[in-house]
Protein backbone atom coordinates (compact mmCIF):
# COMPACT_ATOMS: atom_id res chain seq x y z
CA UNK A 1 0.00 0.00 0.00
CA UNK A 2 1.43 3.42 -1.04
CA UNK A 3 1.07 6.21 1.73
CA UNK A 4 1.73 9.68 1.07
CA UNK A 5 3.90 11.12 3.55
CA UNK A 6 3.32 15.21 2.79
CA UNK A 7 5.41 17.93 4.90
CA UNK A 8 7.51 20.86 4.26
CA UNK A 9 10.36 22.38 6.07
CA UNK A 10 8.31 25.72 6.21
CA UNK A 11 5.95 24.28 9.13
CA UNK A 12 9.83 24.10 10.94
CA UNK A 13 9.93 28.08 10.67
CA UNK A 14 6.10 28.69 12.33
CA UNK A 15 7.73 29.77 15.92
CA UNK A 16 5.19 31.17 18.34
CA UNK A 17 7.97 31.35 21.50
CA UNK A 18 10.28 30.27 23.01
CA UNK A 19 8.03 27.90 26.03
CA UNK A 20 4.91 27.14 23.35
CA UNK A 21 3.98 24.04 23.18
CA UNK A 22 2.89 23.77 19.82
CA UNK A 23 6.87 24.03 18.83
CA UNK A 24 8.76 23.25 15.34
CA UNK A 25 10.26 19.82 17.36
CA UNK A 26 6.98 18.16 17.11
CA UNK A 27 7.98 17.78 13.70
CA UNK A 28 11.36 16.93 14.34
CA UNK A 29 10.09 13.97 16.63
CA UNK A 30 8.12 12.63 14.01
CA UNK A 31 11.38 12.44 11.72
CA UNK A 32 13.27 10.83 14.59
CA UNK A 33 10.88 8.12 15.20
CA UNK A 34 10.52 7.65 11.12
CA UNK A 35 14.26 7.11 11.47
CA UNK A 36 14.40 4.66 14.36
CA UNK A 37 11.32 2.48 13.51
CA UNK A 38 13.14 2.35 10.30
CA UNK A 39 9.95 2.82 8.05
CA UNK A 40 11.61 6.41 6.39
CA UNK A 41 12.43 5.02 3.48
CA UNK A 42 8.91 2.81 3.28
CA UNK A 43 6.58 5.97 2.27
CA UNK A 44 6.30 8.00 -0.39
CA UNK A 45 7.44 11.87 0.48
CA UNK A 46 5.92 14.48 -1.27
CA UNK A 47 6.21 18.25 -0.57
CA UNK A 48 3.42 20.14 0.36
CA UNK A 49 2.37 23.25 -1.92
CA UNK A 50 1.14 26.19 -1.06
CA UNK A 51 -2.68 26.36 -0.76
CA UNK A 52 -4.54 28.73 -2.97
CA UNK A 53 -6.82 32.06 -2.04
CA UNK A 54 -9.63 29.69 -3.77
CA UNK A 55 -9.07 26.49 -1.67
CA UNK A 56 -9.07 28.61 1.60
CA UNK A 57 -11.81 30.24 0.51
CA UNK A 58 -14.20 27.80 0.74
CA UNK A 59 -14.01 27.12 4.02
CA UNK A 60 -12.75 30.58 5.54
CA UNK A 61 -14.34 33.98 4.27
CA UNK A 62 -11.99 36.43 1.98
CA UNK A 63 -11.73 39.13 4.95
CA UNK A 64 -10.64 37.28 7.22
CA UNK A 65 -7.73 35.41 5.20
CA UNK A 66 -6.57 38.94 4.47
CA UNK A 67 -6.51 39.91 7.91
CA UNK A 68 -4.19 37.22 8.54
CA UNK A 69 -1.77 37.55 5.53
CA UNK A 70 -1.76 41.23 6.83
CA UNK A 71 -0.85 40.56 10.35
CA UNK A 72 2.06 39.00 9.63
CA UNK A 73 4.78 40.17 11.56
CA UNK A 74 8.07 41.31 9.75
CA UNK A 75 9.76 40.58 12.72
CA UNK A 76 9.11 39.31 16.21
CA UNK A 77 5.89 37.64 16.96
CA UNK A 78 2.26 39.01 17.56
CA UNK A 79 -0.47 37.06 19.04
CA UNK A 80 -3.97 36.45 17.49
CA UNK A 81 -5.27 34.97 20.95
CA UNK A 82 -3.64 34.48 24.09
CA UNK A 83 -2.66 30.99 22.59
CA UNK A 84 -2.02 31.63 18.83
CA UNK A 85 0.76 33.79 17.60
CA UNK A 86 2.24 34.74 14.07
CA UNK A 87 5.76 34.86 13.38
CA UNK A 88 7.26 36.19 10.24
CA UNK A 89 7.40 32.43 8.35
CA UNK A 90 3.87 31.55 10.40
CA UNK A 91 1.74 32.71 6.93
CA UNK A 92 3.74 30.63 4.48
CA UNK A 93 3.52 27.46 7.17
CA UNK A 94 -0.12 28.10 7.29
CA UNK A 95 -0.71 28.01 3.38
CA UNK A 96 1.62 24.75 3.37
CA UNK A 97 -0.26 22.89 6.39
CA UNK A 98 -3.81 23.72 4.23
CA UNK A 99 -1.87 23.02 0.91
CA UNK A 100 -0.79 19.99 2.39
CA UNK A 101 -4.39 18.79 3.22
CA UNK A 102 -5.45 19.79 -0.43
CA UNK A 103 -2.89 17.95 -2.26
CA UNK A 104 -3.33 14.60 -0.15
CA UNK A 105 -6.72 14.69 -1.19
CA UNK A 106 -6.02 15.28 -4.64
CA UNK A 107 -3.49 12.23 -5.03
CA UNK A 108 -5.90 9.82 -2.87
CA UNK A 109 -8.97 10.66 -4.94
CA UNK A 110 -7.19 10.30 -8.41
CA UNK A 111 -5.67 6.80 -6.86
CA UNK A 112 -1.54 7.91 -7.07
CA UNK A 113 -1.82 7.06 -3.55
CA UNK A 114 -3.78 4.83 -1.20
CA UNK A 115 -3.82 7.07 1.94
CA UNK A 116 -2.06 10.10 3.34
CA UNK A 117 -0.70 11.85 6.07
CA UNK A 118 0.39 15.02 6.54
CA UNK A 119 2.97 15.66 8.75
CA UNK A 120 2.21 19.62 9.33
CA UNK A 121 1.74 23.01 11.67
CA UNK A 122 -0.01 25.01 12.53
CA UNK A 123 -2.64 22.70 13.33
CA UNK A 124 -6.28 23.49 12.36
CA UNK A 125 -9.26 21.92 14.03
CA UNK A 126 -10.17 24.78 15.84
CA UNK A 127 -9.93 27.21 13.71
CA UNK A 128 -13.64 28.72 13.14
CA UNK A 129 -14.53 30.45 9.70
CA UNK A 130 -13.57 33.98 10.85
CA UNK A 131 -11.36 32.95 14.15
CA UNK A 132 -8.32 31.82 14.97
CA UNK A 133 -7.78 30.37 18.28
CA UNK A 134 -6.41 27.26 20.43
CA UNK A 135 -2.94 27.18 17.97
CA UNK A 136 -4.56 27.09 14.91
CA UNK A 137 -4.70 29.54 11.58
CA UNK A 138 -6.74 27.38 8.96
CA UNK A 139 -8.67 24.94 9.60
CA UNK A 140 -6.64 22.22 7.09
CA UNK A 141 -8.90 19.00 7.10
CA UNK A 142 -12.14 21.13 6.58
CA UNK A 143 -10.33 23.30 3.51
CA UNK A 144 -9.46 19.30 2.49
CA UNK A 145 -13.16 18.12 2.99
CA UNK A 146 -14.75 21.16 1.15
CA UNK A 147 -12.37 19.91 -1.64
CA UNK A 148 -13.31 17.16 -1.68
CA UNK A 149 -16.90 17.89 -2.21
CA UNK A 150 -16.83 20.71 -4.15
CA UNK A 151 -13.71 20.23 -6.80
CA UNK A 152 -13.77 16.24 -6.80
CA UNK A 153 -17.63 16.25 -6.14
CA UNK A 154 -17.70 13.55 -3.74
CA UNK A 155 -21.50 13.49 -2.64
CA UNK A 156 -20.58 12.06 1.46
CA UNK A 157 -16.91 12.34 3.44
CA UNK A 158 -16.44 11.50 7.44
CA UNK A 159 -14.53 13.04 9.70
CA UNK A 160 -12.71 11.36 12.40
CA UNK A 161 -11.38 13.65 14.87
CA UNK A 162 -9.33 11.48 17.79
CA UNK A 163 -7.86 14.71 19.45
CA UNK A 164 -7.99 15.20 22.65
CA UNK A 165 -9.77 18.77 22.71
CA UNK A 166 -13.11 18.95 20.86
CA UNK A 167 -12.72 19.97 17.17
CA UNK A 168 -15.46 22.83 17.89
CA UNK A 169 -13.95 25.06 14.08
CA UNK A 170 -14.84 21.96 12.24
CA UNK A 171 -17.41 21.61 13.46
CA UNK A 172 -19.32 24.49 13.37
CA UNK A 173 -17.90 24.82 9.63
CA UNK A 174 -20.07 21.68 8.85
CA UNK A 175 -22.72 21.77 11.50
CA UNK A 176 -26.57 20.59 9.43
CA UNK A 177 -24.41 19.72 6.21
CA UNK A 178 -25.94 16.58 5.34
CA UNK A 179 -22.73 15.90 2.97
CA UNK A 180 -20.75 14.89 6.14
CA UNK A 181 -20.27 13.26 8.89
CA UNK A 182 -18.06 13.97 12.00
CA UNK A 183 -16.99 11.52 14.65
CA UNK A 184 -15.14 12.41 17.38
CA UNK A 185 -14.14 11.99 20.90
CA UNK A 186 -12.76 14.44 23.40
CA UNK A 187 -11.79 14.74 26.65
CA UNK A 188 -14.64 16.91 28.67
CA UNK A 189 -15.25 19.42 30.30
CA UNK A 190 -12.00 20.80 29.13
CA UNK A 191 -10.69 23.38 26.39
CA UNK A 192 -12.63 24.37 24.40
CA UNK A 193 -15.43 23.72 26.45
CA UNK A 194 -17.83 22.92 23.50
CA UNK A 195 -19.09 20.05 21.47
CA UNK A 196 -21.59 18.81 23.87
CA UNK A 197 -24.77 21.34 24.03
CA UNK A 198 -27.28 20.18 21.28
CA UNK A 199 -24.95 19.43 18.23
CA UNK A 200 -26.46 18.88 14.65
CA UNK A 201 -27.63 15.49 13.71
CA UNK A 202 -24.52 14.86 11.82
CA UNK A 203 -22.08 15.13 14.44
CA UNK A 204 -21.23 11.86 16.48
CA UNK A 205 -19.61 13.63 19.54
CA UNK A 206 -18.49 11.35 22.61
CA UNK A 207 -17.04 13.27 25.50
CA UNK A 208 -14.95 11.29 28.02
CA UNK A 209 -14.13 12.34 31.34
CA UNK A 210 -10.24 12.65 32.76
CA UNK A 211 -8.28 9.85 33.54
CA UNK A 212 -10.02 7.50 30.52
CA UNK A 213 -8.17 5.50 29.17
CA UNK A 214 -8.15 2.41 26.27
CA UNK A 215 -11.66 0.72 27.49
CA UNK A 216 -13.28 4.04 27.50
CA UNK A 217 -11.91 5.30 24.22
CA UNK A 218 -12.94 2.00 22.36
CA UNK A 219 -16.27 1.70 23.40
CA UNK A 220 -16.73 5.38 22.21
CA UNK A 221 -15.37 3.60 18.79
CA UNK A 222 -17.43 0.69 18.79
CA UNK A 223 -20.82 1.98 20.35
CA UNK A 224 -21.06 5.12 18.37
CA UNK A 225 -18.72 5.91 15.83
CA UNK A 226 -18.50 2.42 14.30
CA UNK A 227 -22.50 2.24 13.67
CA UNK A 228 -22.99 5.88 12.67
CA UNK A 229 -19.96 5.27 10.13
CA UNK A 230 -21.53 2.62 8.58
CA UNK A 231 -24.95 4.15 8.73
CA UNK A 232 -23.76 7.04 6.30
CA UNK A 233 -21.59 5.09 4.06
CA UNK A 234 -18.71 7.72 3.38
CA UNK A 235 -16.92 8.19 0.23
CA UNK A 236 -13.62 9.34 1.91
CA UNK A 237 -12.52 9.57 5.37
CA UNK A 238 -10.26 12.77 6.82
CA UNK A 239 -8.47 11.91 9.84
CA UNK A 240 -7.94 15.00 12.38
CA UNK A 241 -5.59 12.88 14.42
CA UNK A 242 -4.03 14.50 17.19
CA UNK A 243 -1.77 12.86 19.85
CA UNK A 244 -2.36 14.39 22.53
CA UNK A 245 -4.65 12.43 24.32
CA UNK A 246 -1.48 9.81 24.85
CA UNK A 247 -1.41 8.93 28.91
CA UNK A 248 2.69 11.18 28.36
CA UNK A 249 1.02 13.69 27.21
CA UNK A 250 0.28 16.36 30.52
CA UNK A 251 -1.85 18.81 28.28
CA UNK A 252 -4.75 16.75 29.00
CA UNK A 253 -5.91 14.38 30.66
CA UNK A 254 -6.85 11.09 28.67
CA UNK A 255 -5.01 7.91 29.07
CA UNK A 256 -4.38 6.54 25.56
CA UNK A 257 -1.20 4.51 23.83
CA UNK A 258 0.27 4.06 20.76
CA UNK A 259 -1.73 0.12 20.80
CA UNK A 260 -5.11 2.68 20.84
CA UNK A 261 -4.10 5.06 17.82
CA UNK A 262 -3.07 1.33 15.93
CA UNK A 263 -6.43 0.00 16.75
CA UNK A 264 -8.66 3.64 16.20
CA UNK A 265 -6.40 3.41 12.72
CA UNK A 266 -7.27 -0.17 11.79
CA UNK A 267 -11.06 0.27 12.45
CA UNK A 268 -10.82 3.66 10.22
CA UNK A 269 -9.17 1.97 7.93
CA UNK A 270 -11.73 -1.14 7.52
CA UNK A 271 -14.77 1.61 7.17
CA UNK A 272 -12.50 3.60 3.94
CA UNK A 273 -11.86 -0.30 2.98
CA UNK A 274 -15.63 -1.46 2.93
CA UNK A 275 -17.07 2.32 1.55
CA UNK A 276 -14.82 4.64 0.12
CA UNK A 277 -11.90 2.37 -1.72
CA UNK A 278 -9.27 2.53 1.31
CA UNK A 279 -9.12 6.37 0.52
CA UNK A 280 -8.03 7.97 4.24
CA UNK A 281 -6.11 11.46 3.93
CA UNK A 282 -4.57 11.99 7.98
CA UNK A 283 -3.48 15.55 9.22
CA UNK A 284 -2.10 15.91 12.27
CA UNK A 285 -3.52 18.20 15.00
CA UNK A 286 -2.32 18.13 18.74
CA UNK A 287 0.21 15.97 20.48
CA UNK A 288 2.75 18.03 22.72
CA UNK A 289 4.60 15.05 24.50
CA UNK A 290 7.34 14.43 22.14
CA UNK A 291 8.97 11.27 22.02
CA UNK A 292 4.79 9.66 22.57
CA UNK A 293 4.20 12.20 19.45
CA UNK A 294 6.74 10.31 17.51
CA UNK A 295 6.17 7.01 18.31
CA UNK A 296 2.07 7.32 18.16
CA UNK A 297 2.56 8.73 14.56
CA UNK A 298 4.82 5.84 13.36
CA UNK A 299 2.31 3.46 14.82
CA UNK A 300 -0.29 5.19 12.83
CA UNK A 301 1.63 5.33 9.88
CA UNK A 302 2.12 1.67 9.75
CA UNK A 303 -1.22 0.93 10.29
CA UNK A 304 -2.38 3.30 7.60
CA UNK A 305 0.71 1.87 4.77
CA UNK A 306 0.04 -2.03 6.45
CA UNK A 307 3.88 -2.22 7.14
Amino acid sequence: MSTAFITHSDCLKHDMGTYHPECPARLSAIEDQLLSAGISGLIERVDAPLAKVTDLARVHPLDYIEAIRMASPAQGIVHLDPDTAMCPHTWTAALRAAGAAVLATDLVVSGRADNAFCSVRPPGHHATRERSMGFCIFNNVAVAVKHALEHHGLERVAVVDFDVHHGNGTEEVFSDDERVLMVSTFQHPFYPYSGTDNPARNMANVPLPAGTGSKGFREAVDYVWLPALERFRPQMLFISAGFDAHVEDDMAMLRLTESDYAWVTRQVKAIAERYAEGRIVSVLEGGYALSALGRSVVTHLKELGGL
